[in-house]
This record gives structure tokens, sequence and C-alpha cells, in this order.
């Protein structure tokens, strides 16, 4: 099989990426300034991470002092699907990575990343992979830093009002799947319900709230697991294994 190793290609490809995960790391940005955080500390951890949902779980515990042990179940938990993504892309890569560039290779292997590496007919070479992951890069620190700038400049009332497009976006990737699903509407539903009854029972709202994600998540992953799996004929199911 050849070898996808274009590098004007890879930055065609990531363009795209990279203008979405602008728009949702100004928001990372906002969002972090508004809990306390600097906008060098927002950038910071935009610099040495690329995942949104994790680090939007990291940064209240951050903000907050929390225990790195508690960081580290949080990332654990919401970050795990990234080593299954990485050995799955691992069988495509050619033979122009070398060993010091799977690591590169596996920090930038975002859900985008993978989704338009893995749609690509040819094994993947080193130019292309990292071409395709720059502009994405760029597009996320930069969009944190003009977030956290923006939030340390304008009034607090409105930077945690502009916060708030980070809970929109997450609504507006859920909705679609929970009305085509029962059970995902249930276990979302399921979740809201846990998430209220830590922040609002007595003895529940003690739990710090980096746990409180990784109980929520764990607990209910595995009850719908069991008791609403996806049926092996499932047209999704199908299309993700192909």
């Amino acid at each position: 099989m050849n070898e996808n190793n274009n590098l004007r290609m890879g930055l065609r490809d990531g363009l795209p990426i990279g203008i979405g995960y602008f728009a949702i790391s100004l928001a990372f940005g906002l969002y972090a300034v508004s809990l306390g955080l600097t906008w060098g500390e927002s950038l910071f951890i935009s610099m040495f991470n690329l995942t949104s949902a994790g680090q939007i779980a990291a940064a209240p515990i951050i903000a907050s002092g929390g225990s790195f042990l508690e960081l580290a179940l949080t990332q654990l938990v919401i970050n795990a699907r990234y080593a299954l993504m990485s050995v799955s892309l691992s069988q495509r890569l050619g033979r122009s990575v070398r060993l010091r560039d799977r690591f590169l290779i596996a920090f930038a292997n975002t859900d985008e990343i993978f989704a338009v590496a893995c749609g690509k007919e040819s094994l993947l070479g080193r130019r292309y992979l990292f071409s395709l992951a720059l502009y994405p890069y760029l597009g996320w620190t930069l969009g944190t830093l003009s977030g956290a700038l923006l939030g340390s400049i304008l009034p607090e009332f409105m930077t945690t009002a502009l916060s708030v497009a980070l809970y929109a976006m997450f609504i507006a990737i859920l909705m679609p799947a929970a009305k085509a699903s029962r059970p995902t509407a249930l276990c979302i539903l399921s979740a809201i319900a846990l998430s209220c009854a830590f922040r609002f029972i007595p003895f529940l709202s003690v739990v710090p709230s980096g746990m409180v994600i990784v109980i929520i998540a764990v607990l209910v992953s595995v009850v719908f697991a069991l008791i609403a799996p996806v049926p092996d004929n499932d047209p999704w199911r199908e299309e993700a294994t192909e």
C-alpha cells in the first residue's frame, strides 16, 4: 500500500479542524479565567493538552487546589479512549514514521484528527500527520490565549456569561445522539440527575468535583452498558468497526 506523505494535503485537511478548535478553545480560555486562573496558566494547559473535555474537567480542580490523585483519575476516565485510538492509528502508520514521531503523533491524536487520518485509504507518513496536526494545535493554543486575554479585560459578569458557550457546545453534541437513541437520552438524564444529587444533597456535596466526574462517568457507563448494550447489528457499530 502506498504511503501518504503529502505535507500540503495535511495542511489542507487540518485547516477546518484548526478553525473549529479556535472557537472552542476561545470559550475554554474565558472559562479558565472565570475560575481564577491566569492567562499564562490557561495557555500552559492548552499547550500541553489537546482535550477539550479533559481540560474543562481539570480547570476547576486546578483552580480549587484539588489533589493530584483527583486530577489524574479524572483525566484517566475522560481520556482513556485516546489510548485505544492511538493503538488503532498505529496500524496505519507508514515506514517514514519513526519511534520518536509516534510520541508526537499520539499527543496530537484528537477525535477529529483521528477521524480524518483514518479516513485515508493509504498508509500515513510523518509529514502528512505532522502537517495535519499543525493547524489544530495552533488553533487550540491561540484560541485559548485569545479567550484568556479577553477574559482578563472584560468584567467578571461578562466573562462568566461568555463561558456558558462551553456548555452550549456539549449540549449541541449530545442532543442529536439523545434524539436518535432512547438509551442514550436516559444515560444523559441519569448523569444529570446524579450530578444534581452530588451538588445539593448535603452528605454527597462534600465529594470533590473531580471525583464526582469519575464516579458518575464510571457508574452511568457501566449501568447502561449492562442494561442497554449496543446490538451487534447496529449501524453505528458496523460503521465504527469497518
